[in-house]
């Protein structure tokens, strides 16, 4: 069990290159996910790194979109799964939003849906595929 977890918006290259190491893990090297699209929209992104006890462990970004306002890109190393870093980086998110965020909105993979209901989400419409990945849009009430 983590002691210490601890969720940060990032914006200096060194912390960027921690979150960004954590996404290439988790997506493109774990889930198969292609560099490219991993990488797009992340300069116009507002990104955070959650680290335990000072290691990387998660990353995740928001982005203001032409729907609203869109959570993505959450990844928790698998080392530190199961421990509350998710449940930290989206907490941290939501807290970030600004205050005009009124369509919250993000797409989630099928295994983390329970995370997001957790923190008032809704699953919108049918599951779809995204980067060769299962996912359901969900909506926060």
């Amino acid at each position: 069990m983590p002691s210490k977890i601890e969720v940060k918006r990032v914006s200096e290259q060194p912390d960027l290159d921690r979150a960004f190491a954590v996404r290439r893990e988790v997506f493109v090297i774990e889930q198969g996910c292609p560099p490219e699209l991993e990488w797009e929209f992340d300069d116009e992104s507002t990104h955070f790194l959650a680290t335990v006890n000072g290691e990387a462990a998660g990353a995740c970004r928001w982005r203001k979109t032409d729907k609203g306002f869109k959570l993505e890109r959450f990844a928790v190393l698998a080392k530190f799964r199961g421990f509350g870093v998710g449940q930290a980086l989206v907490k941290k998110l939501l807290d970030d939003l600004p205050t005009d965020a009124t369509y919250v909105y993000l797409h989630a993979q099928v295994q983390a849906v329970a995370l997001y209901k957790k923190f008032d989400f809704e699953q919108i419409g049918p599951e779809f595929e995204e980067a060769g990945i299962r996912h359901y849009k969900m909506v926060k009430k």
